[in-house]
């Protein structure tokens, strides 16, 4: 197949474009600079230029290719809410020049949004149209193309990691370096799933090659971490002290990030594995954390 890939330069689509080469797939790459075009010809990917900001020209890129790959986003959490907007009307738009096809979209959104009402990990089956994290307008978005028969799966990624990056761990050690120490809050038992970058691309392209039509598949391959480990991970590579926090306490240390300090991100992929043969092999989030180049880190 001839895949048009959002994202394709980005953290986790540059690790999708060999995945798909390598099956025998074709790679249209989305890029919206000159030295993003560059980077995707020496992965060995054609080039089709735009922008999320023009979200038009998503939609000519998906109608030139036989299935879609959505993984761009816009990264900067602290306009989180508008982002997540920008990519309603981005797969909006890739979904029309789908209607009337069976070209499948593979579209991008977190496990928290399949938390069960009554707690516990998330799970596929579970979609709350009401769930308080704005990711939901990107699943929304997806609903309303599959209620217009398009074929929409989607990935749910947790904290997607290697050591240069670790999803969003990466802000949680900028704002522990503003603040002087690293904080969890009260004892640290809150746990955020997670998965190396190589086993989230397999997962895109096994999604593509044998998922159905309207599936949700999770990403995570450890279920949940603790949130006081992966901050003393963070103090052991950062130098920086490591401490217990209260909920008056949360702002100073977590900044911006201060909502998500006692959210519980747990995400079992027990249904995802089963139903794609999905066998992830790639190393744990606390020891990639460890192997973390923390002085490379904070000059990016």
């Amino acid at each position: 197949m001839r895949v048009f890939l959002t994202g394709a330069t980005g953290f986790i689509g540059s690790h999708v474009i060999p995945e798909l080469l390598g099956r025998g797939h074709q790679v249209l790459g989305l890029a919206r600079s000159d030295s993003g075009a560059r980077r995707l010809k020496a992965a060995g990917a054609d080039v089709h230029r735009g922008d999320l900001e023009q979200p038009e020209t998503l939609a000519s890129g998906a109608a030139v290719a036989d299935a879609v790959i959505h993984c761009a986003f816009d990264h900067n959490f602290q306009t989180f809410f508008e982002n997540t907007r920008k990519d309603e009307r981005a797969i909006a738009e890739m979904g029309k020049a789908l209607e009337g096809t069976q070209k499948p979209i593979l579209i991008t959104s977190g496990v928290g949004i399949g938390t069960p009402l009554d707690g516990g990990p998330a799970t596929e089956d579970v979609l709350n149209p009401r769930h308080a994290n704005p990711r939901i307008a990107t699943e929304l978005a997806g609903a309303a193309l599959i209620a217009r028969r398009i074929d929409v799966r989607t990935i749910r990624l947790p904290q997607v990691h290697d050591t240069s990056k670790a999803g969003l761990i990466t802000p949680l050690i900028a704002e522990a370096r503003r603040a002087g120490a690293v904080a969890y809050l009260g004892e640290g038992k809150t746990r955020w799933s997670a998965a190396h970058v190589s086993d989230v691309a397999k997962l895109y392209v096994l999604a593509l090659e044998k998922g159905q039509p309207g599936a949700r598949y999770n990403a995570s391959v450890e279920e949940g971490v603790a949130a006081r480990a992966i901050a003393e991970a963070i103090g052991r590579g950062t130098g920086l002290p490591v401490r217990s926090i209260d909920s008056g306490e949360v702002e100073h240390y977590l900044g911006w990030m201060a909502p998500f300090a006692g959210l519980d991100m747990m995400a079992s992929s027990d249904w995802t594995r089963a139903r794609l043969g999905w066998e992830p092999s790639g190393t744990d989030l606390l020891s990639d954390l460890s192997a973390m180049d923390y002085a490379v880190l904070a000059d990016t």
